[in-house]
């Protein structure tokens, strides 16, 4: 072989040894921030439903989405489509302190830039038509990353029981 053949082999072989000996600790990093996103994931999702909660309107309107976009789908009523329609709806149904909220998660699928979440939520009221009312309900949450951070974009809510279903 010629010198300069040699010389341009050497180089090869230790740019790509290099590059080899590097890749553990970049795949690292990546499963590092992955772990930081999924847990800033659960975070937005456990601040949101503790806002519905606790009726807090200034951190329920914090895990929106900041573009505005958002969908809520309940039940007998037409979608919601902003955040703005969003929150005008929890601040109507937040002035009344009487029910109480209990939520449980079920699952979660988190990927890059969206994921979704499956609640149990049982909505409770001390007294309705003469009587205790519940409903026991499934509540799909869509999340977007935006700009690093994770944002509620849809709220779709399934009756599953309530105390006034006919037996």
């Amino acid at each position: 072989m010629r010198p300069k053949y040699i010389l341009s082999f050497i180089i090869i072989f230790i740019v790509v040894l290099f590059s080899c000996n590097q890749t553990p600790d970049n795949k690292k990093e990546t499963k590092n921030q992955v772990q930081q996103s999924e847990q800033k994931f659960i975070n937005t999702i456990e601040t949101h439903l503790n806002a519905v909660t606790n009726r807090d309107l200034e951190t329920l309107k914090r895990t929106m989405s900041p573009k505005g976009n958002m969908q809520l789908i309940l039940p007998g009523t037409e979608i919601i489509n902003t955040v703005d329609g969003f929150m005008d709806y929890h601040k109507e149904w937040f002035s009344d302190d009487s029910w109480t909220f209990e939520t449980k998660i079920l699952n979660t699928e988190i990927g890059e830039t969206m994921g979704m979440v499956i609640t149990e939520i049982i909505y409770r009221e001390p007294e309705r038509n003469g009587g205790p009312y519940f409903n026991r309900m499934i509540v799909s949450y869509d999340l977007k990353k935006i700009e690093g951070e994770w944002y509620i974009i849809k709220d779709h809510a399934s009756s599953i029981e309530k105390s006034t279903d006919k037996n």
